[in-house]
């Protein structure tokens, strides 16, 4: 009886995506609706924002729609048209609860019409939606949850990324860290899969150049807020370097807690940096810092993220303070996907069903606000340049808080192709010509900046 209810159920969520795949099909007339999957009040509402502000600027962007013509971002949007269709985008926050994203996607999906998945600032968020896409053969844009294992063991063909995965963060920063730094490092890192991941990637990479982990990674909560014992461990574990790997707004917390106990006074502090408004919270003492950053809007030199820095500025106020408010960490990565997204449906002139996106997007390249991206056929990787910086001060009133030391090429953060199983194969077949196209066009790119310098 059990086996004929199972059977039941799975016949019933095959006639549930079959009915969806034919609706999807049937009328072209109706808007190409995308669920966007966010985080607006939990520990990672700050990245959440982001990532809607950028994704709704680079489908603007994509679309050659400029909402300084319009009053408000909302009469912009209404204006975005795809081969035809108006493009809608409604979006859920899920307070990084990979559950609720789960239940939100599948009630967009059979109740919305949505066609195509955006999400989610949570890693563990992230990998519950990759299923959803899966079982109802829609497309997941992953944006901006980090860990590997996204692309990685838990890959299937309806998911790409365009944000970077931490694999990149800590190839960026090699250089710095085996000159500059102590070879004994430790690491606490939040208990979830970006922790978790993210901790074996910079294991891999670091020590791979002669770091040397004096102990197992120290995990903790995400929403840890008093983080004594943790950091007494990292005090007791004898390493020159602490890399805390964290993410949301506990941040704040772990850091003014690593200089009330003196931890940075005992060893290195090797950490990302992060939003603007967490940086902002920083103890002066952290001033001259150099680390690796995703993206800060005062890096990258081009017509693309200028147009997004004024757009930005023009129309979204600071969410927690109504002040100016530039873009930040991952806006800029939400911005490229939106680009990514509308471009393959451009090329499949509005087909949204995986199979006929999944061509369009492998070895795709396109110019965004950190120049040049570059989708990997084999596991929908993006690569773009990554920065190192320098902590300069902490007071200034647009956030300009750094000095730029170095702008890392796409060519020198090639993360590892960690495809599994079924796809094990493709590491090793598909991208070849790709890693070809892009060695020429950044060996032509920095030969150009060569001769004009």
């Amino acid at each position: 009886m059990k086996k004929l209810i199972v059977l039941m159920l799975i016949g019933l969520l095959a006639l549930s995506v079959a009915a969806v795949s034919a609706e999807r099909l049937q009328d072209d007339e109706d808007p190409i609706r995308v669920g966007l999957l966010t985080d607006l009040t939990g520990p990672l509402a700050i990245y959440g924002f982001e990532l809607q502000y950028g994704f709704e600027l680079g489908l603007l962007y994509a679309a050659g729609i400029d909402p300084a013509d319009y009053d408000s971002i909302e009469d912009a949007l209404a204006d975005v048209r795809l081969d035809g269709r108006p493009v809608e985008i409604l979006m859920r926050d899920n307070s990084s609860d990979p559950g609720i994203a789960a239940e939100q996607a599948r009630a967009l999906i059979e109740r919305e019409g949505v066609e195509v998945l955006v999400g989610a600032p949570s890693s563990g968020v992230t990998l519950a939606l990759q299923q959803v896409a899966l079982d109802y053969e829609v497309m997941l844009f992953v944006a901006p949850g980090a860990s590997p294992a996204i692309t990685g063991d838990n890959f299937n063909l309806n998911t790409v990324r365009v944000c970077r995965n931490t694999f990149q963060d800590f190839l960026a920063f090699v250089p710095y860290a085996t000159e500059e730094i102590g070879t004994n490092f430790v690491q606490l890192a939040a208990d979830y899969d970006f922790g978790r991941a993210s901790a074996e990637a910079s294991e891999a990479v670091f020590g791979g150049v002669g770091i040397n982990f004096v102990r197992e990674t120290i995990y903790a909560p995400l929403e840890t807020s008093d983080f004594t014992q943790y950091l007494q461990a990292v005090l007791d574990s004898g390493a020159d370097a602490l890399l805390p790997i964290w993410a949301g707004d506990t941040s704040v917390a772990l850091f003014q807690q690593i200089d009330e106990l003196g931890v940075n006074d005992r060893m290195a502090i090797v950490a990302a940096f992060n939003s603007n408004d967490i940086v902002a919270f920083s103890d002066p003492s952290t001033i001259g810092n150099v680390s690796w950053i995703v993206y800060h809007y005062t890096f990258p030199e081009n017509d693309i993220n200028d147009w997004m820095i004024d757009r930005h500025v023009q129309f979204y106020p600071n969410p927690r303070t109504g002040g100016t408010y530039h873009p930040d960490l991952f806006t800029e990565c939400a911005f490229a996907s939106a680009q990514s997204m509308y471009m393959a449906l451009e090329a499949t002139g509005g087909d949204t069903l995986p199979e006929a996106m999944v061509p369009a997007i492998e070895g795709m390249i396109f110019d965004g606000p950190k120049g040049t991206y570059y989708i990997r056929p084999s596991d929908h990787q993006a690569l773009m340049p990554m920065y190192v910086a320098e902590l300069a001060n902490l007071d200034d009133e647009a956030q300009a808080f750094y000095n730029l030391l170095a702008e890392i090429s796409p060519a020198d953060t090639i993360p590892p192709c960690l495809l599994t199983g079924d796809f094990a194969e493709r590491c090793e077949t598909m991208d070849d010509e790709f890693y070809e196209t892009l060695f020429e066009m950044e060996g032509v790119m920095m030969e150009e900046e060569e001769a004009e310098e």
